[in-house]
C-alpha cells in the first residue's frame, strides 16, 4: 500500500463552499487529519466512492469517515446515505450527517438509513470551529473502525 492510500482520510461531501472551507479548516487545526477532499453535490460523492474502476474502490478503502450534508444538488444527503448502505464497500464507512436542519423527520430518516451520528452544524463560528475539531478527534483518534489495527 502506497503512503498516499495509508493517510487518513475524511469526505466532506457539502454545497456551500464558506461551509466547506469552514470545516477542512477547523478539522486540519485538530491535526487528527492528514488529508479531507471536498465533493460538492451527491452525485459526485457517489460517482467518487461507488463508481466503477480501482479508483473508486482505493478511494472507498483509504476513507475513515464521510461528513454529509443533506441539502445536496443532483444527489440529497439522504439517497447518498442509502447507496452507501446498500454497497458492499461502503456499507460500514462511518457516515456522520453534518447539516442546518433541525427537523424531527430529517433526523429519524438520517438514522433510519444508516447514520453513525446526526450533528446540527452551529451557527456561531467558534462553535462550529470546537465542534469539527472535536469530531476530527473522535472520529479520527478514538472511535474503532472495522480493519483498524491501531
Amino acid at each position: 500500500m502506497n503512503t498516499k492510500e495509508q493517510e487518513l482520510q475524511i469526505l466532506l461531501v457539502e454545497d456551500n463552499p464558506a461551509d466547506a472551507e469552514m470545516t477542512m479548516d477547523a478539522l486540519r487545526l485538530g491535526r487528527q487529519v492528514n488529508q479531507v477532499q471536498w465533493v460538492k453535490d451527491g452525485a459526485e460523492a457517489l460517482e467518487l466512492l461507488l463508481g466503477r474502476g480501482d479508483e473508486s474502490a482505493a478511494a472507498a478503502r483509504r476513507l475513515r469517515l464521510v461528513l454529509l450534508d443533506l441539502r445536496l444538488p443532483r444527489v440529497d444527503g439522504l439517497d447518498v446515505l442509502r447507496a452507501l448502505r446498500a454497497d458492499e464497500r461502503t456499507r460500514r464507512l462511518p457516515v456522520v450527517v453534518l447539516t442546518s436542519s433541525h427537523e424531527e423527520v430529517d433526523v429519524v430518516r438520517a438514522y433510519d438509513l444508516g447514520a453513525n451520528s446526526y450533528l446540527v452544524k452551529p451557527v456561531e463560528s467558534e462553535a462550529f470551529m470546537a465542534a469539527m475539531v472535536e469530531l476530527g478527534l473522535y472520529w479520527m483518534l478514538l472511535n474503532k473502525a472495522p480493519g483498524d489495527t491501531k
